[in-house]
Parts: structure tokens; sequence; C-alpha cells
């Protein structure tokens, strides 16, 4: 009888087959009972892709002198924090909320680099002051003829400008309004977090809520198809150019027109002048 190692014996054992991974939700249930590192580590393993998915969705609007070896880091960290403020109770999908805390630190982590030059951040709050003007005495929102016009540039000129500002474009919906114009606090941070929830920030979350699926519903629908698919189904800008048959410049324009259009809105809500809008359309 040949003999064999334990090596051997160990791999030919039916008792010693390979153990399926756990899934995700056995992970939870164990990380809940006992928050012990492998655990949480195993955990961290099976969500690296979401980090992954934000850094490649913010990729396509960081210049070239970002470090995004040192944004990843970053994201993996708000992962990590993402686990642990989590609770299930919230009604809120893990992948869901570890997505806004992963984006919201990438964000957090561009504004201390200063990677929007400020003339940028200034060019779009122009565009959003004309637009603001423009809906208010129009009744609906702007095109981007009457933008054009309104700033005294041609069609092409404001087209050229929608993409300077893109940068601006795609993190000022992260950013609140403050009186001097400068970004402080997140609008990432209305989603539920279990440590801090009480009556008047869920009050606040629902009401920010209904205003922007209201400015939504005013929206061209192709602004509205835009959004839906880059922040409702993680399409890529270029998967969405495809979808519509425009080039991805044309789809980055877009993007930013509606995200401006948004912010807008939201500064004439929060200085009470969105009903003088709503009763020049009646």
């Amino acid at each position: 009888m040949s003999s064999c190692t334990a090596a051997e014996l160990m791999d030919s054992s039916p008792l010693m087959a390979a153990v399926p991974a756990p899934t995700a939700q056995e992970l939870w249930q164990r990380y809940h009972r006992r928050a012990d590192a492998d655990t949480e580590n195993a955990l961290v393993e099976k969500y690296l892709p979401l980090v992954a998915s934000v850094m490649g969705r913010l990729a396509m609007t960081l210049p070239d002198h970002v470090d995004q070896d040192d944004l990843y880091s970053v994201g993996l960290v708000g992962l990590l924090q993402a686990m642990r403020n989590y609770d299930p109770s919230c009604g809120t999908s893990f992948e869901s909320y570890a997505r806004v805390r992963i984006r919201g630190a990438m964000l957090d982590e561009l504004r201390r680099m200063d990677w929007v030059p400020r003339t940028v951040h200034e060019k779009a709050r122009k565009i959003q002051e004309v637009m603001s003007q423009l809906e208010q005495k129009l009744g609906r929102t702007p095109t981007e003829v009457q933008m054009a016009k309104a700033l005294k540039m041609t069609a092409s000129e404001y087209s050229d400008l929608l993409n300077e500002i893109r940068p601006a474009a795609f993190v000022c919906l992260d950013a609140t309004n403050s009186a001097d114009g400068s970004d402080s606090g997140n609008l990432y941070e209305v989603v539920a977090n279990p440590s801090e929830s009480g009556p008047v920030e869920e009050v606040s979350r629902r009401e920010l809520k209904q205003v922007i699926l209201k400015r939504l519903k005013d929206l061209p629908e192709i602004q509205r198809k835009v959004l839906a698919l880059y922040y409702g189904e993680d399409l890529h800008l270029r998967e969405i150019a495809d979808v519509f048959g425009l080039t991805e410049s044309r789809i980055c324009q877009i993007h930013s027109q509606a995200i401006l259009s948004i912010r807008a809105y939201l500064q004439r809500y929060e200085a009470g002048t969105v009903r003088s809008a709503a009763a020049k359309r009646s």
C-alpha cells in the first residue's frame, strides 16, 4: 500500500472539501453579533467593487494631476466607515448607503486638495444665477440657446463653457449653499446616519428629497433620462452616449445643464422665491 502525505490525505478527504465562502448576509449577521477583525476584513473584500465603481465614475471628471491611488485609499476609508455606521433598520440597502459615503469621502478629499480652480466655481455660480433669473422670468427651465443669449455668447461658446465647468457641475450637488457662495456641508449627508437620526433631520431629509423630485419633473426629458441613467443605473457617460447616439461631450453638457438647473432651483427655494416662478406659469 503506497504511503500518502498528510497534505494528500487532506486534499482527497471529502471532509476537507473546500468550504463555500460565506454570503454577504451571513457575514453581516456575524458582524452584528461580534464585530471581529476577520469578519470586517471579509466584508471589506466583499464590497471592494463599490469603491472601484465610484472611483471609475469620478475619474472621468478628474484632471491628470490628481493621484487616483490616494483617492482610492480615501474611498476604502469611506467604505469602512459606512460598514461601522450602517444600520439595516434605516431602510436603505448597504450598497446604496456605502456608495454615498464612499463618494462623499472622495469628494471631501478633492475639496481638501482644491482640485477645481476657483475661476471654474465662479463661472458655474454665474451660470446658476443667470439660469435662476431666466427661470423666474420664463416660468420654466431655460434652453441652452436662451442661456447662451442671456450670457451674451454664441451657442458654441456656451457649450464650451459647460465643458469647462464640468468638474464643478459633477461636484456641486454634493455641496449645500452658504452665504458667501462657498461650499460648506454636503448634501450626501442627507442619507440616514443612525448615530445622528432625529425628527428634525428626518423632516429635513424628506423635504429636500421632495424639492429635488419636484425639480426633476420640470426638467427636459433628455436631462431627466441622463440623470436617471447616470445616478440611478450607474452607467458611465460613454455608455449613456451610446444609448442616445450622442457624443460623450454632449452628454456631459446635458448633465451639467441639468445639475446646474437643480442647484439654481435649490438656491431659489432656500431664498423663498420658488412660488413666484409658479405664479408666472399660472
